[in-house]
C-alpha cells in the first residue's frame, strides 16, 4: 500500500513539473473582460512522438497493425483522426469552462457573435502507453493564440505549452485517445488558471 501511494505521489510530482509555458506575443492582461471565445483547433503540420510527420507515424502504426490483422491499420487511422472531435476537443471545452463560476468566461466551437477567437494549435503529441504493469502519460505541445475574430492578424496574446501530460490514475487509459484527451483537459485547465490569475 505504501509503495502504491509513493508511486502515485511520484507520478503527480512528475506531471506537475514536466510541463512548461512560454509566452510568445502580446500580454495575458489583454484578455481582461473577454467573456466568450470562439474556439478553433489546428492540427496542421503536427508531429507525433519521434516521427518527423504525422503521416510517418500513421504509416508505421498502420503497417504494424496490418501485419497482425487485415483492416486493423485503417481502423487505427480512422480512430486517430476521429478522437480529435470526439475526445480531445470536448475535454478541452469541458475542462476550461468549468473553471469559471456561472459561466463567467466560456469557450465554444462555432460560437456566433464572439468578438474573440481562441485557437489551440497542436504542434506535437506523444501518445504514451499503458500496458498494465507499466505506463507512460501522453504529452502535448500546443500554442494557444487569442485574436480578434474579425481580424486574425490582431493577436492579443499567444503562449506555448510544452509536454502537457495526460493520464488517468485509475487505469482507464489503455486507449491512446483517452490519454491524449487528458492532456487537452490539463492544457485547458492551465490556460484557464492563467487567465483567472493574471487577466485582471
Amino acid at each position: 500500500m505504501k509503495k502504491l501511494l509513493l508511486l502515485t505521489l511520484l507520478m503527480t510530482v512528475t506531471l506537475a513539473f514536466s510541463q512548461k509555458r512560454k509566452d510568445q506575443e502580446g500580454s495575458i492582461k489583454n484578455l481582461k473582460g473577454i467573456t466568450a471565445y470562439n474556439l478553433v483547433f489546428d492540427y496542421e503540420n503536427l508531429k507525433v512522438d519521434k516521427f518527423d510527420t504525422e503521416e510517418e507515424f500513421l504509416k508505421n502504426k498502420m503497417e504494424k497493425r496490418e501485419a497482425k490483422e487485415a483492416g486493423k491499420g485503417e481502423k487505427f487511422k480512422k480512430s486517430w483522426f476521429a478522437d480529435r472531435e470526439n475526445l480531445f476537443e470536448p475535454k478541452y471545452i469541458e475542462s476550461f469552462n468549468k473553471r469559471f463560476d456561472g459561466g463567467a468566461v466560456k469557450v465554444e466551437k462555432g460560437l456566433d457573435g464572439a468578438t474573440h477567437t481562441m485557437k489551440v494549435k497542436t504542434t506535437w503529441i506523444y501518445p504514451g502507453y499503458n500496458v498494465g504493469v507499466m505506463k507512460q502519460p501522453s504529452k502535448v505541445n500546443a500554442t494557444i493564440i487569442v485574436y480578434e475574430t474579425g481580424n486574425p492578424d490582431k493577436i492579443l496574446f499567444s503562449t506555448k505549452y510544452f509536454k502537457v501530460p495526460g493520464s488517468n490514475f485509475y487505469g482507464a487509459d489503455y486507449n491512446s485517445g483517452y490519454r491524449i484527451a487528458e492532456s487537452y483537459a490539463k492544457l485547458a485547465k492551465e490556460m484557464a488558471k492563467y487567465i483567472l490569475k493574471k487577466a485582471k
